[in-house]
């Protein structure tokens, strides 16, 4: 399979996960009663639940983590509110319970010594790394049965849609 296909297939699918501002399945999916999940993770708990202390976040500080990755630095939280699609008062909460979580760290911005700039720490990169594998593994197995045509035209039309899909 051309593993191009899905890396296109799975970042089409995080764009538009960024303009839906709720989870895939409802909240009550999230715990099995028997320990395990029976949502898109399989059995484990989705990225953003820690099973120690609960629910450590959601699709929105995934994608704030997202955003980061992709600016391959540091980013205002104006720059965040603006990637993840909420406005500035959600992206600071975000921001401060990721700096609680270890996941984000502020830093001073060099051009404005009023306003600070977020950059991942490494536990945020794992976090980022693990989920993008997860993701990428589904759609991997959602292909199986697709031929390579097929997927090259599911990639490419699925970005298309993407890119088009309303922001609001």
């Amino acid at each position: 399979m051309s593993t191009d296909a899905a890396d296109e297939i799975a970042a089409a699918l995080a764009r538009l996960r960024g303009r839906r501002p709720r989870p895939p399945f409802p909240p009550e999916a999230h715990h099995h009663p028997h320990g395990g999940h029976g949502g898109p993770w399989g059995r484990g708990a989705p990225p953003w639940v820690d099973p120690a202390h609960g629910r450590f976040g959601g699709p929105a500080r995934l994608r704030m983590l997202d955003a980061l990755v992709a600016a391959s630095g540091s980013l205002s939280v104006g720059e965040i509110a603006d990637a993840v699609g909420v406005d500035q008062p959600r992206a600071s909460r975000l921001v401060q319970q990721s700096v609680e979580l270890g996941l984000v760290a502020r830093e001073p911005d060099p051009d404005d010594a009023r306003r600070t700039r977020v950059r991942l720490t490494p536990e945020g990169q794992g976090l980022v790394s693990g989920f993008r594998g997860r993701r990428r593994d589904a759609v991997r197995s959602a292909l199986e049965s697709f031929s390579d045509d097929e997927r090259t035209e599911f990639a490419r039309l699925l970005a298309k849609f993407a890119d088009a899909w309303p922001r609001d």
